[in-house]
């Protein structure tokens, strides 16, 4: 498993095809799945309607898929810090369990695929897995970043 401090951004040169990421925990709570069905207007009763969650193959309301992706996003983006051109895309994302309110989800990542795209920056392909307490996949798929090359690394003064 690849090594960094949190402020130390990495380039694309210093990983390899293998290298895994795994981040901190993050809890999801019942506001998160109020706040992000207000936030886009998805106020499905699966999410927030208990009464109506009750009677469905889960038995109590789930979290949007967005929200674990979105969620996905955010604490993977510091498991590793990287130095990001651009986010290109996401590639078969599977939504593979539910999440719930109280389960505590984190972001496993792995260098799947990298190129060199220039002198500038590289294409890198990181295998995402969202997992649960219980260490259960509840998402997985692919996103595409373009990386700056180190050569673009600020000098450090001596």
């Amino acid at each position: 498993m690849a090594s960094q401090t949190v402020a130390n951004e990495l380039y694309f040169e210093d990983f390899e095809v293998g290298d895994t990421f795994l981040s901190p925990g993050r809890t999801i709570t019942e506001t998160d799945i109020t706040n992000f069905a207000c936030l886009t207007g998805d106020f499905n009763p699966l999410h927030v309607d208990h009464e109506f969650a009750s009677n469905t193959p889960f038995g109590k309301p789930i979290a949007h898929g967005l929200l674990g992706l979105s969620y996905m996003a955010g604490i993977g983006s510091s498991s590793p810090v990287v130095k990001t051109a651009a986010f290109v895309g996401i590639r078969n994302w599977k939504f593979a369990r539910p999440i719930f309110a109280g389960d505590t989800i984190r972001v496993e990542t792995e260098v799947a695929e990298k190129q060199q795209s220039g002198r500038r920056r590289g294409r890198v392909v990181w295998k995402r897995r969202v997992l649960n307490q219980h260490d259960e996949v509840v998402q997985e798929g692919e996103l595409e970043t373009l990386v700056m090359c180190s050569f673009t690394r600020p000098l450090q003064p001596r």
